[in-house]
Formats: C-alpha cells, sequence, structure tokens
C-alpha cells in the first residue's frame, strides 16, 4: 500500500526471531524459591535457584516477564534469578502460569 512518499513494508522476514521448542522435562524441575535479609544494606530480596534452563536467552526473557509481572526490580547472578523485595508469592504464580511445576 502506497500513501505519497510513504511505503508500508513487511518486516517480518528481515526480524530475528528464533523459535525455542520448549521441553517438557524442562517445566518439571525441582526448583527453590527463598527469602533472603542478607546483604543488600539489610534489604530483602528474593531467589530463583534450579530453573533448569540453559539458554540465556530464555532466561533473561523470564527474568523480563517476570519483572513486569511482580512490579519490581530484578537482576540475573549465575543463572540464579533475583528479584528485589519479598515476592515469594508472586513469583511462584509467575512460574505456575508459565508452566512451571515444582516437586
Amino acid at each position: 500500500m502506497k500513501k505519497k512518499n510513504w511505503i508500508e513494508f513487511d518486516n517480518q522476514e528481515n526480524k530475528y526471531e528464533e523459535n525455542f521448542k520448549v521441553d517438557d522435562s524442562r517445566k518439571i524441575s525441582k526448583f527453590i524459591i527463598v527469602k533472603q535479609k542478607k546483604g543488600k544494606k539489610g534489604k530483602t530480596i528474593t531467589l530463583i535457584k534450579g530453573l533448569g534452563i540453559e539458554n540465556e536467552y530464555q532466561i533473561k526473557e523470564l527474568l523480563k516477564k517476570m519483572k513486569v509481572f511482580c512490579g519490581t526490580g530484578g537482576t540475573l547472578i549465575d543463572n540464579n534469578i533475583q528479584l528485589q523485595g519479598d515476592m515469594v508469592i508472586k513469583a511462584m504464580d509467575f512460574l505456575r502460569k508459565e508452566g512451571f511445576q515444582k516437586l
């Protein structure tokens, strides 16, 4: 569709998109969600360990979605997710919605 000097085009073929196949074995894994008050000047953090995701891109995307869902900041250290504040219940709800099951 052409309008004056404006040209519209479909950018889907140039967009870098990688389709990841989700492993069912990854979704059923033993992960740990704990609340810590160690370091950080006595501030509380929520630590999530052992999600079983080896791909750095996937875990960063999961962290980004989790931060938006919980409404808080967070970081990724050694494939462990750290969220600011006491977000244990919200993190568990989010992981259940994403299909993770805690053994």
